[in-house]
């Protein structure tokens, strides 16, 4: 399997499919600026010709460190999971942030997500819990990797 850059025709699915595989109304994640402005970098997995994941990432400019890329939303079909295809897709994205001249990757998640803190360190990304990230009593868990050290290297709430 290879990752392949985002085609309507695949944005069109993921947004019919998003709240199945995510277990949950989540499908205005999938804004559709993902795909008409910030699409670049968006990519998607087939099997045989099913999509079997996608992932929405784009370079955004920080204050703190310049450009940053930004994972918004990933998704693995429920009967692919385990099977190395969020981690394509995570390898195919900083490939590509690397390829662009960005030095940090960055990444939020709603606090007890234990899966995905652990996916995020195996693949060397650091991660703190950022009091009021999303708001009053909102905490978020950042997710970042810099590229030149492999380090997180700054505050994560800053960028």
């Amino acid at each position: 399997m290879q990752a392949r850059p985002l085609e309507k025709r695949d944005f069109d699915f993921v947004v019919q499919v998003i709240d199945r595989w995510w277990g949950g109304p989540t499908g205005v994640l999938a804004h559709p600026i993902f795909f008409y402005e910030l699409g670049d970098l968006a990519r998607v997995v087939d099997d045989n010709g099913v999509m079997v994941g996608f992932l929405f990432g784009f370079i955004s400019r920080s204050r703190e460190f310049g450009d940053v890329g930004y994972v918004h939303l990933v998704g693995t079909h429920p009967d692919y999971r385990r099977r190395g295809i969020a981690r394509l897709l995570y390898q195919t994205f900083e490939r590509d942030c690397r390829a662009a001249g960005v030095a940090k990757l960055k990444a939020v998640a709603a606090v007890g997500n234990e899966v995905l803190q652990r996916f995020h360190q195996a693949l060397g990304w650091d991660m703190s819990e950022v009091d009021g990230y999303a708001g009053p009593g909102r905490n978020r868990v950042v997710f970042t990797k810099d590229l030149l050290t492999g380090t997180s290297g700054g505050n994560p709430a800053a960028s």
